[in-house]
């Protein structure tokens, strides 16, 4: 059997009606390719399931019975549609969150780009909010100590344009410019088939934050490159599961705490990476007293 074109996964939790508008948005897509999609359900109480049952027939679909976090449930998704197995997978991955909807010609210029630069491991369009805005998560340094200190203290909001301040979301690039970046963000993240063979899934100690650039850590270690393409738009209504689930800004910071200890913390001097580790566990705590203090179950 000849490997379809594109898998796309959508990890789905409690946004059904904007699973559906995703959904609709994908299956209107033009151009001469293939593909399959998999959406796996976390748990969701909306009747998400039934509704991808129902009026998308032609998906496959997980439906977990409970929320197993993002790198999780996206493994799950990979694995169905072939991944990380180099030869019968679909030439190329799609992360995509159920918070979007791509323009009709989306994916195919995402291929042609891919295709048109085979030293790329992944590529992510521009995202935008619903506003017009640029999500400026859509393109980012990987957070470094030196990097997470400049956007934590402050100086990255106020020197938007700095190349040494400006790097946590590279604020001093022209967002209507392609450039090779540390990462893209896993709302849509297209990643090559040889590069998950190369590097493998995605890191499951991650539960909804941090998987993303860990990935494109990963891929760019092993010899890939990551680029932004401001060629396709899509529209990015962020954070609407995330920011109904107290739990989020808890693992935010669990994230920065694995992401830092993964890969910065053998080659960081003794003092910093005690204030580092101090300042995460620090800020974790807070945010575990406010998630108990508001008193709902994730």
């Amino acid at each position: 059997m000849i490997p379809c074109d594109l898998g796309i996964v959508i990890v789905n939790y409690n946004t059904r009606d904007l699973l559906r508008a995703c959904l609709r948005t994908v299956y209107a897509s033009q151009g001469a390719f293939t593909f399959e999609v998999c959406v796996v359900d976390n748990g969701s109480a909306d009747g998400s399931g039934k509704m991808v049952e129902a009026e998308f027939p032609q998906v496959h679909r997980i439906l977990n019975p409970d929320n197993r976090g993002y790198p999780v449930a996206n493994n799950q998704g990979l694995r169905l549609l072939g991944f990380p197995d180099g030869v019968h997978a679909p030439r190329y991955a799609l992360l995509l969150n159920p918070d979007t909807e791509l323009p009709p010609d989306a994916l195919a210029k995402m291929l042609a780009f891919l295709d048109a630069h085979p030293e790329a491991g992944v590529a992510g369009p521009k995202l935008i909010r619903q506003d017009g805005s640029l999500d400026l998560a859509c393109r980012r340094s990987f957070p470094s100590p030196e990097v997470s200190f400049y956007r934590f203290s402050g100086l990255a909001r106020l020197f938007p344009r700095s190349r040494r301040f400006g790097r946590y979301n590279l604020t001093y690039l022209d967002p209507d410019e392609m450039a090779e970046v540390d990462s893209v963000v896993g709302a849509f993240m297209m990643v090559r088939r040889e590069a998950i063979a190369q590097v493998g899934l995605l890191d499951e100690e991650f539960f909804m934050y941090g998987e993303d650039l860990d990935w494109c850590y990963r891929i760019k270690a092993a010899g890939w490159k990551v680029y932004y393409n401001p060629e396709v738009t899509v529209l990015h209504i962020k954070r609407a599961a995330s920011t109904r689930n107290p739990r989020a800004q808890v693992e935010f910071w669990r994230a920065m705490d694995r992401f830092y200890r993964k890969h910065y913390a053998a080659q960081t001097p003794w003092l910093l990476h005690v204030l580092i580790l101090a300042a995460i566990r620090t800020r974790t705590q807070l945010e575990r007293m406010r998630w108990r203090m508001a008193g709902t179950d994730v």
